[in-house]
């Protein structure tokens, strides 16, 4: 038998090793590369084109017809109009698994004071038929540009993976029945239910070039509550003859104070805040009503159910004690446009925190550090049924700016502020690698 020396073998391997490890860094730097170039040659234009013409929630007609355009040209099968102004994206690409990516589509009624070249001038009729100023004040004009770039290296590189690649466009994130509107118009019913999805958030308050990837629940659960408290109307100089439903909705606000602090196990995390207190005419008439505006944030079902019950409890045994009759006690009103409380699947997201340190550098990862309730409505697709998704965040501010702010400068301002603004190129092209990278890990060539 003929037999190598094991030093030939061994020298043998570690060439081989190097080169696989050559060729892997080579495929990340011509990945890298594609999305840079692509980023200067088509993203950029198209990341202004949405910035300078947002639309609001549940009207974002040319937006979706743009993003349809886009998808259409690099070979998708897209459908519109679907729960309003949704759209569904398909390609095909031999067997796998069916792997979703979500952007939403929205802006909102704020008026632009970012200071950029391209700040949006854009006024429309809000839903209540007033004029409003328009503009990408959450980013998700970065959201559905880099849905784009995906869906370019994707359709670019097929060679590279296989299964079904579902890409939406999701209206109404901002006001709420976005994503339950495209469920309830049979989403996965008849396009196909995905064994795997994807998001990600723009962040202002996280540096640029930086993921974030929560391995637990990145967003809360938001519920609106409406409360409408009676009263019986007096003259301001005989409030003995009345009942003053301002003085029963301030104490109200006062006792909801006392649902988080005394009634919620104190490791477990809740928030309720009163937005809105609206009442009376003028100075000496007291009012028959007032309505409170509520939102409550939880983080689990349990959790939300005992805020809910606590918040009627408290309204209804608060007018009790005012010596409010039966017939006359507050009205609660849970809004149906609540959010779940948006969950990553922990193994997946495990999975990806893997790909993104080897693919993009251990550097580029970032502990979670969200210290909000902010709530997000992509739970509707992942719930129920359960989907393993992860939804991260994408860095949006440069580092610099967050040293200006720290040294006494100007803060870094937050999302939905006039002054939002996020630096579009390395965040879009993060946000785009990322993604591609996670699709190809999980719809990798067998």
């Amino acid at each position: 038998m003929n037999r190598k020396p094991l030093s030939i073998l061994i020298a043998a391997a570690l060439t081989l090793g190097s080169l696989s490890a050559s060729n892997a860094f080579a495929f990340e730097k011509q990945t890298a590369n594609f999305i840079a170039n692509d980023y200067q040659q088509h993203l950029a234009p198209l990341w202004d084109h949405f910035h300078r013409n947002p639309e609001l929630s549940l009207m974002e007609q040319k937006t979706a017809k743009r993003l349809a355009k886009e998808l259409r040209a690099v070979g998708f099968e897209v459908t519109e109009k679907v729960g309003g102004t949704g759209i569904v994206a398909l390609m095909k690409n031999g067997d796998g698994p069916m792997v979703m990516v979500r952007a939403d589509m929205d802006g909102l009624p704020v008026v632009e004071q970012s200071g950029l070249a391209n700040a949006s001038k854009v006024k429309m009729k809000d839903w209540n038929g007033e004029t409003v100023g328009v503009m990408h004040a959450c980013g998700h004009d970065v959201h559905i540009t880099s849905l784009v770039g995906t869906a370019r290296y994707m359709a670019e590189n097929k060679d590279k993976w296989s299964g079904t690649l579902m890409l939406i466009g999701q209206p109404a994130e901002e006001r709420g029945p976005g994503a339950s509107a495209m469920m309830a118009d049979n989403l996965w019913q008849r396009f196909g239910q995905p064994d795997y999805a994807f998001a990600f958030h723009v962040s202002a308050n996280t540096e640029s070039g930086k993921i974030v990837v929560d391995e637990g629940s990145p967003y809360a659960g938001a519920d609106t509550v409406d409360i409408t408290v009676h009263g019986i109307g007096a003259h301001g100089a005989s409030p003995h003859q009345g009942k003053d439903p301002i003085v029963i909705g301030a104490q109200i606000v006062n006792n909801l104070q006392t649902i988080i602090s005394r009634e919620l196990a104190p490791r477990y995390a809740g928030v309720i805040t009163v937005g809105a207190f609206h009442s009376g005419t003028k100075h000496n008439i007291i009012s028959d009503e007032a309505k409170l505006q509520l939102t409550v944030r939880s983080l689990t079902p349990q959790v939300r159910e005992q805020l809910l019950s606590a918040i009627k409890r408290i309204a209804i045994g608060t007018a009790r004690t005012a010596g409010m009759p039966e017939d006359k006690l507050p009205e609660v009103v849970v809004s149906e446009f609540s959010f779940p409380p948006t969950f990553n699947d922990q193994k997946l997201a495990k999975r990806l925190k893997g790909v993104l340190s080897d693919k993009m550098g251990s550097d580029t990862l970032l502990e979670p550090a969200e210290t909000g309730m902010g709530a997000e409505d992509f739970g509707f697709f992942t719930t129920e049924p359960y989907i393993p998704s992860v939804y991260f965040k994408v860095g949006g501010t440069p580092k610099v700016d967050f040293e200006r702010a720290a040294a006494g400068g100007a803060a870094v301002p937050s999302h939905h502020s006039p002054q939002f603004k996020i630096t579009p190129e390395p965040a879009i092209k993060s946000g785009v690698e990322a993604t591609v990278h996670a699709l190809l890990d999980v719809m990798a060539k067998k």
